[in-house]
């Protein structure tokens, strides 16, 4: 867990510099295709310095994470073999290819919005979502639903509890960390059953 405390301490570090919006959206961005840190590292420090521009952070945030989407989208549909499979073998995300592609058939929607919403690795959801063809449009419409509302969600709780939920973060790095993963594992295993 080592290197992810390092990539988290990195990613918090940017939020002191002058250009921290511009990082949290490509942040944002290489999350829904690639990067393993959630941009939630950034936006939460972000919205805790500045409270009264929480909401545009999580604007932000969101655009940055959908357009990245439509990357990991574009990453599946012209390029998986070169691309997207390696990163789904990267994340251990493989096994479950099969059937997030089999489920688009059914509940493209449900799916998109969960990955979207929850700590379900937006990535995967995005390439197998390119590989498997659903409508793109609509595809990006639920995942701006599904971001919007998880990033505008964090915005709207640093607004209400402040530097609590930094320290929270702060104080339980490892823990919580274990519990992402277990959250992780858990949303994986909820569309496995689900499909």
């Amino acid at each position: 867990m080592g290197w992810i405390r390092r990539i988290y301490d990195w990613t918090l570090s940017l939020a002191e510099k002058t250009y921290a919006r511009w990082a949290l959206f490509g942040i944002a961005f290489a999350e829904s295709s690639f990067f393993p840190i959630p941009p939630d590292v950034l936006l939460i420090p972000l919205c805790l310095g500045r409270p009264a521009s929480a909401l545009m952070v999580a604007l932000i945030c969101t655009v940055g994470s959908v357009t990245g989407g439509m990357l990991g989208y574009l990453i599946g549909h012209a390029f998986f073999e070169a691309v997207g499979r390696p990163l789904l073998e990267f994340y251990h995300a493989m096994k479950h290819y099969e059937y997030l592609v089999q489920g688009y058939k059914e509940n493209a929607f449900w799916i998109v919005f969960i990955a979207a919403f929850t700590p379900v690795p937006y990535k995967a959801i995005t390439i197998t979502a390119g590989v498997a063809g659903i409508a793109f449009w609509p595809f990006v419409l639920v995942s701006f639903i599904g971001r919007g509302l998880r990033f505008f969600l964090v915005a709207g709780l640093i607004l209400l509890f402040g530097e609590k939920v930094r320290t929270l973060i702060e104080k339980h790095f490892e823990w919580l960390t274990v519990a992402f993963t277990v959250l992780l594992v858990g949303g994986f295993l909820v569309l496995k059953k689900l499909f």
